[in-house]
């Protein structure tokens, strides 16, 4: 569950909507999506900040960009993990200046400032605030995030039933990473810094080592990017890997000493004009005295996050895009993984599996940001997630 907070969401590489892979991720604007629909249906009436003098087409470039406009996101949080709720972002954009009049396939990404706070059935809740933001034309890429919470969740275990826990904590993400020359390649230190309080409401399940209700994760790194995306939204082409090695000790601030080393790597082929497939490979691994709640999990559409959770996870996905339009498309997805390693070995340990349909919609073409929602089913259950871009953060 700490990869809500701890594993960034607004990614250096991906900038998301706030968290970007966990129950705080799959957080996305419904009533923001219905209204870019109702107003799509009457642009012509609409000022001319609201459209795009490309296709005349409902857009919210001008404002965001030209109008300092500020994208309000109202959300509707349908994570399992957590429950229903209702939240509210606010993002801010901005070009670097020196890549302002650059050639479209030059640009830096947008800086990019967010504020927003999320509130669910189950009780949960959570705030946050972070900056994302670039210098010497894309040479440098810096991400803050500062965030508090407190989650209502289950620990699955061994016998993968259920058990109710509190999860409370303030957390902190700090990462600079730098361009190797003209390369797509980026190198950077990572520091997370997690104050976290625990407490179930029956007995410590077993399968769960030296609990402490009070723990701090503070964990330094080294973070590699490779990145050759024409869009880091919605990407219709192009790699983004990243491997990232960590170490957990007393003095950076942890409570307990471990390490962690995660890799994923996101792939777009365009198959023609129209259609685009994508291919999505994430592992994480971790050794020593890691808390239960930091530990590596399977992240999948239609799969509660956390569920199918270990000293290692293992995740494969495919996803393949028709763009019916150049403004909107529609994919298909599916996926499977497995987490193990402590409670389970690979071979007996449970497959997760997550798969279904959804639909986006290009709302600011000069940045190439979508939004849209997925629909999908997993073990046991279906769910649907409002999305800002691609699900693959």
């Amino acid at each position: 569950m700490i990869r809500c907070f701890l594993r960034v969401p607004f990614s250096v590489d991906a900038v998301p909507p706030i968290d970007v892979d966990s129950p705080c991720s799959r957080v996305l604007s419904a009533s923001a999506v219905a209204a870019a629909l109702l107003l799509m249906s009457v642009h012509g009436h609409a000022e001319s900040k609201f459209t795009d003098s490309e296709d005349g087409a409902f857009d919210l470039s001008n404002l965001l960009l030209t109008h300092r406009g500020v994208l309000p996101v109202p959300t509707l949080i349908t994570e399992p993990a957590v429950g229903y709720g209702l939240g509210l972002g606010l993002l801010y954009f901005s070009l670097p200046k020196k890549s302002a009049d650059a050639p479209d396939d030059s640009k830096a990404p947008p800086n990019i400032t967010g504020l927003g706070g999320f509130a669910t059935g189950t009780h949960s809740w959570g705030a946050g605030l972070m900056h994302f933001h670039t210098w010497d034309d894309d040479h440098i890429r810096y991400l803050g995030l500062i965030g508090k919470v407190g989650l209502h969740l289950n620990y699955y275990g061994i016998q993968n039933q259920p058990r109710a826990y509190q999860l409370d904590g303030i957390a902190v993400v700090q990462q600079v990473l730098f361009r190797i020359g003209n390369s797509h390649w980026y190198v950077g230190p990572r520091y997370t810094f997690f104050d976290a309080s625990t407490r179930f409401d029956s007995t410590i399940p077993a399968g769960i080592r030296q609990f402490e209700r009070d723990q701090r994760v503070a964990k330094g790194g080294v973070v590699v990017d490779y990145d050759t995306r024409d869009n880091m939204f919605y990407p219709s082409s192009g790699t983004y890997a990243e491997l990232e090695a960590d170490l957990a000790r007393g003095g950076l601030g942890s409570s307990t000493n471990f390490q962690e080393q995660t890799a994923r790597v996101y792939q777009w082929i365009p198959l023609s004009k129209s259609w685009v497939l994508g291919l999505r490979a994430d592992t994480g691994f971790s050794q020593g005295n890691i808390p239960f709640f930091a530990q590596p999990y399977v992240s999948l559409r239609g799969v509660c996050d956390a569920k199918f959770q270990d000293s290692n996870q293992l995740t494969a996905e495919a996803e393949i895009r028709w763009n019916a339009t150049p403004r909107w498309s529609v994919l298909g997805f599916g996926g499977a993984g497995k987490a193990y390693g402590h409670l389970h070995s690979f071979s007996d340990a449970p497959t997760a599996f997550g798969f279904g349909t959804g639909f986006r919609y290009l709302v600011a073409r000069k940045l190439g940001v979508t939004m849209g929602i997925d629909v999908a089913h997993g073990p046991g259950q279906n769910a649907f997630y409002v999305q800002v871009g691609s699900a693959w953060r």
